[in-house]
């Protein structure tokens, strides 16, 4: 196999699971034996690296390639190293099979990680590095999460011309993708006896009146709202849990729902739209934020001279939107123009049997050295 074939297969070898899927102290989670690892393949390589932690146990990794004159500009290379769990740890056992590679994250996002790395390291043995441009691997933590190692990072003061976030896009550069706002939603009743319900204030029907106009008046007007690269904002109710047993009227409902959001809209107008909705139909509920942090939207200018000259590289037109939440918005919020690009389809990723094509891995690798090439 291919350099970055076999990086990948190291990679996948090495369990990083978000510590928030896995119960405390499972040896498979987090991310510092694969941060160890890339730190030290980059330092072979002549890379300057840097272990930054992040969280207890849970470093980024970063990975500079520096010109050999000033610094003009810089390039960022932002794939995230943790991924969800698996029911075995067979997942964990790169598997070569028909042209690919099979594994938990082979493309979400060790894939990408190991394109941009090996092409890194490529550029520093052959002394073909660019001669003004900075180019810096940041392996992130914590992506599947809270995006904390690119929080972290934002937070640094790190600042680039242009990131280049590691996701499974088929090879296509994103310059947009949705918000993702998760809310709880808390109805109260009066609690009385099963066999006396007029006594009570049932908590849980209150609740799927709430539940069936956010899923019908609230989603058909959503549906009214367009962007021209993501589509409509969405709304979806994920969970309910409310009474304790059949007998007794219920005095609390509790629901989860995940909302979608473009960039048009920002996470405090949502919860305000929300609870006008529920007024002006006599309902009421408590709403909290799920997330401490924000995940906004984002929306990259495609007219950027770096971000039209990788697009160019790839041969892409236009400018493209994804659905999914990623690092690329917390970079964008710092005043970092970012956009999406990997090896690998979404659709594999989070899947039992997650794979990528080793072809499209070597097209990864290739588009970003030629790109890296036409640097100054």
């Amino acid at each position: 196999m291919s350099r970055a074939a076999n990086l990948l297969r190291d990679l996948i070898a090495l369990p990083s699971v978000n510590p928030a899927v896995l119960p405390t102290g499972d040896p498979r989670a987090g991310e510092r034996r694969i941060a160890e690892f890339l730190a030290a393949t980059a330092g072979v390589a002549g890379l300057d690296v840097e272990l930054r932690e992040v969280l207890p146990g849970r470093p980024n990794v970063l990975a500079r390639l520096t010109p050999s004159r000033p610094v003009r500009q810089r390039i960022l290379l932002a794939p995230h190293l943790d991924t969800i769990g698996g029911e075995s740890d067979a997942v964990f056992q790169p598997r070569r099979k028909h042209g690919r590679l099979h594994g938990r994250g082979a493309c979400d996002t060790k894939g990408s990680v190991a394109a941009m790395l090996t092409v890194l390291i490529s550029l520093a043995r052959s002394g073909r590095r660019p001669q003004q441009t900075e180019i810096v691997f940041t392996g992130l933590v914590d992506e599947e999460n809270g995006q904390a190692g690119s929080r972290a990072l934002a937070a640094s003061g790190f600042k680039a011309d242009l990131a280049i976030v590691g996701e499974p896009t088929n090879l296509h550069v994103v310059t947009a993708h949705k918000g993702d706002l998760w809310l709880q939603l808390e109805t109260r009743g009066r609690a009385a006896h099963g066999s006396r319900p007029d006594l009570g204030d049932n908590a849980v029907h209150t609740m799927a009146r709430i539940v069936d106009l956010l899923e019908t008046t609230y989603a058909a007007a959503l549906r009214q709202r367009r962007h021209p690269l993501l589509g409509r904002a969405t709304v979806n109710v994920g969970t309910i849990h409310g009474g304790a047993q059949p007998n007794v009227v219920p005095d609390h409902c509790v629901i989860s729902l995940d909302r979608r959001t473009l960039p048009s809209e920002t996470d405090a107008g949502v919860r305000r739209e929300i609870l006008d909705l529920l007024k002006r139909h006599r309902l009421a509920a408590r709403i909290l934020n799920l997330r401490g942090a924000p995940c906004p939207p984002m929306e990259t200018d495609a007219r950027l001279p770096l971000v039209r000259q990788f697009m160019t590289q790839v041969g892409q037109r236009g400018p493209l939107g994804v659905h999914y939440f990623c690092d690329a918005a917390v970079l964008s919020e710092a005043g970092i123009p970012s956009v999406v690009f990997g090896p690998g389809d979404i659709a594999q990723a989070h899947t039992a049997d997650e794979w990528i094509s080793l072809r499209q891995l070597e097209s990864a690798a290739a588009l970003l050295a030629g790109f890296f090439r036409s640097l100054p």
